[in-house]
């Protein structure tokens, strides 16, 4: 079975949980970034949870389906169609064949998951389908889906038409955004007075957004202890000597603009970085909007372990909701 690409939406991609392991070697993990979306959208079509799906952003893509199938559509709120009529988002339900997928307007958050039974059947690249366009790996020949293309999909029953997560167990952003960290190696380097202000100051999501990482913007500029920069490391106080990024690192260049590295980041590079955004909170940066104040908030490690504890609890309240 394949499935037509009729328009591609504004960015659309072919995505699963990643392929972990590779990050020494310059490759990101990559996949989903709702990762909590993206389970959930396979387990309402009765899919593995990591089985790869369309990840859609702002503008969702018009698709043909060539045989039945059941769909769902979860993370942003970006209202499907079939041949016109209206479905629920976050519910499972039926195309036919010859019937046409078709989105109405963005309404909330970023990134929508689009799951068919049987799961997406491109090609493994390391372990996972994932498209990785800087790099050129996975989905269709490395890039976004385009007109014309043929989605290869596997063999699934698919599950009962229907199905539906509740409202309290979908997670979109406030507003403001809240997005906790654990302060870092190199919170050292800047002032008291620095670090009171990024957790205090209101900031707003950048244009410059993508899988690669999140700009923010509109607090106030950081100031650094002073220091004989070591050698190696630029003259820029926010220069350091080459180290690694771990996912989620948020770079400061300059002190200016924090950058929340994501999915497709690069594993290291020369600019300290001040902390991270714990995991539990990784999928929100996902459906940040343009624009969307954001508070960034400190926690510690026990806070941030627990935070994880309960995003698993999540995962398992949603699974013995569609059981």
């Amino acid at each position: 079975m394949t499935v037509k690409v009729l328009n591609p939406g504004l960015f659309t991609t072919i995505q699963d949980l990643g392929r972990p392991g590779y990050f020494h070697l310059g490759i990101p993990i990559g996949g989903g970034m709702d990762r909590l979306s993206l389970r959930a959208a396979n387990l309402l079509v009765g899919n593995p949870e990591d089985a790869a799906v369309l990840e859609t952003v702002f503008m969702g893509p018009q698709l043909e389906f060539e045989q039945d199938a059941t769909v769902a559509v979860t993370g942003a709120d970006l209202p499907p169609r079939v041949d016109g009529e209206a479905k629920e988002s976050w519910t499972a339900f039926k195309v036919k064949a010859g019937q046409t997928l078709t989105f109405d307007y963005l309404k909330e958050g970023a990134r929508a998951y689009i799951a068919i039974s049987g799961g997406i059947d491109t090609p493994l690249y390391l372990g996972s389908r994932s498209t990785y366009p800087i790099g050129a790996l996975g989905g269709i020949d490395g890039r976004p889906v385009a007109i014309g293309d043929q989605i290869p999909i596997g063999e699934g029953a698919g599950a009962k038409e229907g199905r539906s997560i509740p409202d309290a167990l979908r997670r979109l952003p406030g507003n403001p955004a809240e997005l906790r960290v654990l302060p870092g190696l190199y919170w050292r380097l800047i002032t008291e007075e620095a670090g009171r202000n990024f957790f205090e100051d209101t900031w707003a999501v950048a244009p410059e957004a993508d899988r690669m990482g999140v700009r923010f913007r509109g607090g106030r500029e950081m100031t650094f202890k002073e220091r004989e920069q070591p050698f190696g490391a630029g003259s820029d106080p926010s220069n350091i000597v080459d180290g690694c990024y771990s996912y989620g690192s948020i770079q400061v260049p300059g002190g200016k603009e924090p950058i929340v590295l994501h999915r497709d980041a690069v594993s290291g590079g020369g600019y300290f970085t001040l902390g991270a955004v714990i995991s539990a909170d990784m999928d929100l940066i996902g459906q940040l909007q343009p624009h969307t104040p954001t508070r960034f908030v400190a926690v510690d490690m026990e806070q941030a372990l627990a935070a994880r504890a309960e995003r698993a609890a999540l995962r398992g309240r949603i699974r013995e909701a569609l059981q």
